[in-house]
């Protein structure tokens, strides 16, 4: 079995016990995340809940005029459908494959049914677990928002870089300036200068839309405090283990 096919890989379906495991490994569909495609358009109702094994999707907020930026990224970390059990079961972002790769899809009333359990012996432990991965998503929005908002675009930059590389097995990420800029919402000149500046000091190396981080901890030491807000939180509630380069 690779690494992409087995359910395991998705660190939310690996924090189960094997009894609620063995209950949604029947209705987990593996799925190809090509890049580009986009999972859900704001307001679209859901059907599905989309747990990434080695993909990575950005949450989009879309303007009116077409203008957009990336609100949080979600891999093997967490899934895709948290409205689904919060609620609201539609959201007003777009969500979009940034990494293509795979993920396990799970129809909406299985995640709903298992969701639910509660009271007893019933009590299940993917309810407390999806909310723990809630409150830590939201983390990384509002962080995204305030690291936009105050630190330069280098810095963004960096938070951006390690945080894709916390949801990857390797090193290395596919992504051109302009497809930076825009989840970023600055202009595309701003990553080609801030790419350059990180280039130079032998952080990364950048070359036709492949970036391969050469020196993690000099991208840690200039990244932005957003960055270990969002990466201690999501340890804290979901007991992650610390990637190394």
């Amino acid at each position: 079995m690779n690494d992409f096919d087995n359910p395991r890989q998705n660190h939310l379906l690996n924090c189960l016990p094997a009894v609620e495991f063995e209950r949604l490994l029947p209705n987990l569909k593996l799925v190809p995340m090509p890049l580009g495609e986009v999972v859900y358009e704001s307001g679209e109702k859901l059907q599905h809940a989309y747990f990434p094994t080695n993909s990575i999707v950005s949450l989009l907020y879309v303007m009116e005029n077409g203008a957009s930026t990336e609100i949080a990224v979600v891999g093997n970390d967490g899934l895709i459908g948290v409205p689904l059990f919060m609620g609201g079961l539609s959201m007003p972002n777009r969500a979009v494959v940034q990494s293509a790769g795979y993920a396990y899809r799970l129809n909406a009333p299985m995640l709903m049914k298992e969701f639910s359990r509660s009271g007893g012996r019933r009590c299940g432990a993917l309810s407390h677990l999806l909310l723990r991965y809630t409150q830590a998503l939201i983390t990384q929005v509002t962080q995204t928002a305030a690291c936009n908002r105050h630190h330069e675009v280098e810095q963004q930059l960096c938070r951006w870089i390690l945080l894709s590389l916390d949801r990857l097995s390797s090193n290395e990420l596919n992504m051109t300036h302009e497809l930076i800029a825009n989840m970023l919402g600055v202009r595309r000149e701003g990553v080609t200068a801030a790419a350059g500046n990180l280039q130079r000091a032998g952080l990364i190396h950048y070359r036709r839309g492949h970036i391969t981080v050469l020196d993690r901890p000099g991208l840690e030491a200039r990244v932005c405090e957003c960055y270990q807000v969002v990466k201690m939180e999501s340890d804290r509630l979901l007991h992650l283990p610390r990637k190394a380069i």
